[in-house]
Formats: C-alpha cells, sequence, structure tokens
C-alpha cells in the first residue's frame, strides 16, 4: 500500500461512513487501516471510476459558418482498486462489450487500461444477493485481475491475469498458501454461495429466448405497478450504462459536449424531437429495463446484464425487488412449458 501511494498510484477501498456504520463507499485512501474489507457493500458500484456520472467530451468553437472542435486530452492515472466485491468486477467486464461492440469508447478503455482491480471474495451476503442466479458467486474472479480470500489474519491472494501477476510482484508476499489454506478459503466461499442461492434459483439460459416472446404479456403490468420511475435502480446498478449526450453553450461563440448518466426508467429518456414517446408508460419503461438484463443484452453478449448485487432492491423507495421480479418470471416460463395457463 505504502509503495503504491509513494509512486503516486491512486488507491480506492471500501470506507465505512464515521456517522452511519451501516453505510460504505468506495473512495480514494493513503493508509490501509482507512479502509473496511469486512463492512456492508459499499452503496455505489466501480462504474463511476470508468464512467463518470458526467464529464466533457469535447470543446467546440463557433468561427462563422465553421464549428472548430477541440478534443480532450485522454489522461488515465493509474489507480488500484482493492477490496472490490466481485459482483462489482464482473460489472465492470460486462460493461466493456458494450463500450467496445460497435465503437471503442476510449476515454472507458483507457481508464480500464489503467486500473487494477484486486477484489475479495464475500463473505457476508442478506437476502437481496444473487450472484450465484446469474453465473457468478462470491469467490469469483470475472473483472478481477487479483481474487483475494480472507484467511484468518491475512488473505490467500490469486494473480488472475498478467495486470495482477504484475501487482503482486511489487507486494512482500508470504510463501506460497498450504493446502489447508486454500481449503479454508473454498470452505468460506461454499457457505457464503449457499446463503445466496437461497435467494434466487438459477435463471435458465432458456430466459433469454422466452422474454423475447413476452412482450406485450399482462404480467408486466402487474409487476411495474409499483415503479415510481426514479431511476435509483439504474444509478446504483453496477452494469446500467445509459447515458445522454447534450451540448452546453458556455459562451456566444464556444461550449462543450458532455456526457451524463441516464436512466431508461425516466420519462423523457426516449422522447422524440415530435414528442412522440416509444416507452410512454411506467410499464412499458420497466420492462425495457428487465428486457435489457435478461434478453436483450444475453442474446447480443451471451451473459446477463445483471451480476446479482441487490442494489437495487436495498434501493428502492418502492421496496421493489428484483429476486422477486425474476423469480415471478422464471415460475411463469415452468408453468408455460408445463402447460399451464399464462
Amino acid at each position: 500500500m505504502a509503495s503504491l501511494v509513494a509512486d503516486g498510484i491512486r488507491v480506492i477501498a471500501p470506507v465505512r461512513a464515521k456517522d452511519a456504520p451501516e453505510r460504505a463507499d468506495y473512495l480514494p485512501i493513503k493508509r490501509l487501516e482507512e479502509a473496511d474489507f469486512a463492512g456492508p457493500l459499499p452503496r455505489r458500484s466501480l462504474k463511476e471510476f470508468f464512467l463518470p456520472p458526467s464529464e466533457v467530451l469535447l470543446c467546440y468553437r463557433l468561427r462563422k459558418n465553421d464549428v472548430e472542435i477541440e478534443e480532450i486530452p485522454i489522461t488515465s492515472p493509474p489507480k488500484v482498486l482493492l477490496g472490490v466485491r466481485p459482483c462489482d468486477a464482473a460489472g465492470i467486464e460486462i460493461l466493456d462489450r458494450v463500450m467496445g461492440w460497435d465503437y471503442r469508447d476510449e476515454l472507458w478503455f483507457g481508464r480500464r487500461e489503467a486500473t487494477t482491480i484486486v477484489s475479495l471474495a464475500c463473505t457476508v451476503a442478506d437476502d437481496s444477493c444473487f450472484c450465484t442466479a446469474v453465473g457468478l458467486g462470491p469467490d469469483s474472479t470475472k473483472g478481477s485481475d487479483v481474487l483475494l480470500a480472507p484467511l484468518e489474519g491475512s488473505f490467500l491472494a490469486q494473480a488472475v491475469t498478467p495486470k495482477g501477476e504484475a501487482l503482486l510482484r511489487r507486494q512482500p508476499l508470504a510463501p506460497a498458501a498450504e493446502a489447508t489454506d486454500i481449503q479454508k478459503a473454498e470452505a468460506l466461499a461454499s457457505t457464503t454461495q449457499k446463503k445466496v442461492a437461497k435467494n434466487l434459483p438459477t435463471v435458465p439460459d432458456e430466459m433469454p429466448a422466452w422474454l423475447a416472446g413476452k412482450f406485450d404479456h399482462d404480467v408486466w403490468k402487474s409487476i411495474a405497478l409499483r415503479c415510481h420511475g426514479c431511476g435509483i435502480c439504474a444509478a446504483i446498478c453496477p452494469t446500467c450504462h445509459c447515458f445522454d449526450i447534450v451540448d452546453e453553450h458556455e459562451h456566444y461563440d464556444r461550449g462543450v459536449r458532455r456526457r451524463n448518466w441516464d436512466s431508461c426508467q425516466t420519462t423523457k429518456f426516449t422522447l422524440h424531437a415530435s414528442n412522440y414517446n416509444p416507452r410512454s408508460s411506467q410499464v412499458e419503461r420497466f420492462r425495457q429495463r428487465v428486457m435489457h438484463k435478461f434478453s436483450i443484452y444475453p442474446r447480443r453478449f451471451g451473459a446477463f446484464l445483471c451480476t446479482g448485487c441487490g442494489r437495487c432492491s436495498r434501493g428502492c423507495p418502492a421496496g421493489m425487488n428484483l429476486p422477486e421480479v425474476v423469480g415471478q418470471l422464471i415460475e411463469l416460463a415452468r408453468a408455460e412449458s408445463q402447460g399451464g395457463s399464462r
């Protein structure tokens, strides 16, 4: 830790709020003692370190009938994200596919290449966690460069990528772990995994195709009835990535183009200039969120747009619970496959 800070590398880790012990956030630290690796899941995910809530993409200046564009230099200071939950690390890998799909977002990938992610196998889980249902787990290495497993008074370190190997080489490490240490770490992960698995059964591989055929199903009206459309679920989700781009005039002849987080749950997100809105009701907007996570993205990229972190359920002011929603859809699919009523 000291050598990283001395080399000018920014270190970010979970830090518990002094005035609210039940709350934690990913924050920059100078000393390891500032971090709390056994605390609650941080309120916000990691995505803001790669996709800031608001950022300038370019500057422009009007020259009579021409527009002069000034590119924003891409600077990505090196940083280490330490003690990250595996569900948050997985979210970054999921977003890599979006940011590099039909257009390579250099701002995103510049920050990605400058960042090393050290995740910590999860030992705490509550009723909102369901990472095992979407193909992950408390000790998943997806998106991580190094995975740490907690032991009594120490950690078992596993390099996952060459970037992770490079980080471990600069740290003074104890000799290789004994077989008993590995068994203890696996047993701890297994205990957490069993607890999480009780919250939601595994989402079937057939779910994306099944959902694609249920666009006009009446179930959406009953599910979306409680949704306020506030967009908190999207803001704290590690994989939601909707944004808006606006031109802001700062002077009569110049301004900036800015990218701001947005959410498919807000009324104006899909409002056309003609005043037509293809998702004019909250039923349509909530359906879009579920469809995107469990049908649209999986059919394009072969994985769910969800890490099962449960933040959306914990943060929802209406008490909506995504594991319950997905569980209801799974039951509906099963009933149909068995010849039940729709």
